[in-house]
């Protein structure tokens, strides 16, 4: 099954994200995987022009088992993580597409940077350090990406819009990406006088089980000043460093024909930084929305410019609750509902998504 939507700016390019999923949760692993391929090459040959996959995420019930049975999806970087889809089926894939010039595969495949005008879109996924800490893999990671950007004259600072990181075990280990994340950002000059990066941190696993957290990232090089901007909501949700973490609430990036705006991993969250409505996934689910939705509007955007949500629960027996609401409230948006631990246990839901609003600027477009 697809579901997808496509975006327009104000000169008329397009972009287009896509959850596609297995129809059958009775149906064996080869099964459900051939039928997501089935809507992927379905979805990729109804794209013309220079439309293309740009960055791919595989979801899996176990990757330990499935992950070596993914095919090859070229010419994107691929992400691979262990987040089962609460429809009880073994494997979804959510798909962004955008209109890009050429594609450079880079290192092992897992970064990808693609030419548009005067931009550079440098994509990576599922980045890894087996065998050692979180705290240590976290920073090794970013230090590694930052000397990747550096390749191309640009900089975490400067560049990076948005990081993913996945984490084996988020109750023990998230304190250690935390520190990690910290550490390296001091040393980069990304404090809360200058910038953080969109981020989500959340539970989820890599096939090698020595694998405690896992990163994907997204930069853009070409960007000038004003161009990326942090967006808040203080009535809302209070700055991330205000209870030691180091990530934006969301981040505005502005082109000449669109802007686009990254909304992190947002939960029932007040503007001191406490859970609100705990133990109640409903409840919860309502002031997400609202904590999103001040975001949005912040940016000037709405809820009709998000292209896609990823939704993360704790406890998949709320799953009927939240996909009952989630359908009835963003029926035509690409959506999916992972088993997916919050980094705090008293937030039961999260949810992060994108979103694009044309615009006219004096900026390079898009």
């Amino acid at each position: 099954m697809i579901k997808k939507k496509s975006l327009i700016s104000s000169n008329g390019g397009l972009e287009t994200h896509a959850i596609i999923t297995a129809s059958d949760p009775m149906l064996p692993f080869s099964a459900q995987l051939a039928e997501v391929m089935e809507g992927y090459s379905t979805l990729i040959s109804g794209f013309s022009g220079k439309m293309k996959p740009v960055f791919c995420r595989w979801f899996l019930s176990d990757a330990a088992n499935q992950a070596a049975l993914l095919p090859e999806l070229k010419g994107c970087a691929v992400s691979v993580v262990e987040q089962p889809p609460l429809s009880m089926t073994k494997v979804a894939l959510w798909v962004w597409a955008m209109e890009i010039d050429s594609v450079t595969i880079l290192a092992d495949g897992s970064v990808t940077a693609s030419d548009n005008g005067g931009y550079t879109h440098i994509f990576e996924g599922s980045r890894n350090r087996p065998g050692i800490d979180s705290e240590k893999a976290t920073y090794e990671m970013l230090r590694a990406t930052e000397d990747i950007l550096h390749d191309f004259d640009a900089s975490l600072l400067d560049n990076c819009v948005r990081t993913w990181f996945f984490v084996q075990n988020v109750d023990v280990n998230y304190a250690g990406v935390v520190e990690g994340r910290n550490r390296a950002f001091s040393e980069l000059g990304l404090t809360p006088s200058t910038r953080f990066i969109a981020s989500t941190g959340i539970g989820g696993r890599h096939s090698d089980r020595k694998v405690t957290v896992q990163m994907d990232s997204y930069s853009v090089k070409g960007l000038e000043k004003g161009q990326m901007r942090q967006i808040n909501a203080p009535e809302y949700l209070n700055p991330t460093y205000e209870y030691g973490v180091a990530f934006e609430r969301a981040t505005a990036v502005d082109y000449g024909d669109r802007r686009h705006l990254f909304i992190s991993g947002t939960a029932s969250i007040d503007n001191r930084g406490e859970v609100v409505w705990e133990g109640d996934i409903r409840r919860q689910t309502l002031r997400m929305w609202t904590n999103v939705e001040a975001l949005l509007k912040a940016a000037d955007c709405d809820w009709a410019d998000v292209g896609q949500i990823l939704v993360y629960l704790r406890d998949p027996a709320d799953y009927p609750v939240v996909a009952e609401m989630f359908e009835e409230r963003f029926p035509d948006t690409p959506h999916i509902i992972l088993l997916a631990p919050v980094c705090r246990p008293g937030w039961l839901i999260e949810m992060e998504c994108m979103a694009m609003k044309p615009i006219s600027t004096d900026f390079l477009p898009f």
